[in-house]
C-alpha cells in the first residue's frame, strides 16, 4: 500500500469516527475465514460494520477525528478490528452471542458517546446499556405514572366518597 492509499484509508476511518457515536475495538485475529465471515454477517444483520485496519492508521484516524478517545488508543496493540454502530448495545450483544460458540472477538475497548470502556470485562456492562428508544420509553412511563395515579385516586376516591354520602343519607333518613 503506497502513501496515498494509506492516507485515504486514514481519512475514511476518521470520517467513520466522526459519523458514529459508538465504536468498538476488538481482536478478531486467529478467526478462520469462515468464522470471520459468519461474524461479519451477524453484525451486518444489525446494520453494524466491521473493518480491520493497522493500529497506526487507526491511531492517526482517531487523532484526525473530532472526538476525544483518551486511553482507548492504548488498546491498539496486536490485531485490531473496528466495529462501527448507531446503537451502543447491539454490538456488545452480537459479540456476546457470537462468543457462545467461539473464543473471539475479544473486546479491547469501546467508545460509547464520549465514554471510554477498556477491556473484555466491560462487555457485560455494555450489553446492559439501554438504547435510546428504551430510555425514551422509560421516561414516558415515568411521566405518565403520576398522572395515572392521580386519575385512579380520584376515581376510587369518588366511589368511596359516594358510598360515604349514601351511608350518611341512609342514617339521616333512618333517624
Amino acid at each position: 500500500m503506497n502513501k496515498q492509499e494509506k492516507e485515504a484509508v486514514v481519512r475514511d476511518l476518521a470520517d467513520k469516527f466522526n459519523q458514529y457515536k459508538f465504536v468498538y475495538i476488538t481482536d478478531t485475529a486467529e478467526l478462520s475465514a469462515e468464522k470471520d465471515n459468519s461474524l461479519r454477517r451477524s453484525l451486518h444483520k444489525h446494520g453494524i460494520s466491521l473493518q480491520v485496519a493497522k493500529n497506526t492508521m487507526i491511531r492517526k484516524a482517531m487523532e484526525m477525528s473530532e472526538n476525544e478517545y483518551g486511553d482507548l488508543t492504548s488498546t491498539l496493540v496486536g490485531a485490531s478490528s473496528l466495529i462501527f454502530s448507531d446503537d451502543a448495545k447491539v454490538p456488545a450483544v452480537a459479540i456476546k452471542e457470537f462468543r457462545k460458540q467461539n473464543k473471539k472477538p475479544i473486546l479491547k475497548g469501546a467508545y460509547i458517546d464520549s465514554d471510554i470502556f477498556i477491556g473484555d470485562g466491560e462487555l457485560v456492562a455494555l450489553t446492559k446499556l439501554k438504547s435510546k428508544n428504551e430510555l425514551i420509553g422509560e421516561v414516558i412511563g415515568l411521566l405518565q405514572s403520576p398522572a395515572t395515579n392521580v386519575v385512579s385516586a380520584l376515581q376510587s376516591g369518588g366511589n368511596k366518597l359516594a358510598g360515604i354520602v349514601k351511608t350518611l343519607q341512609e342514617r339521616e333518613s333512618a333517624a
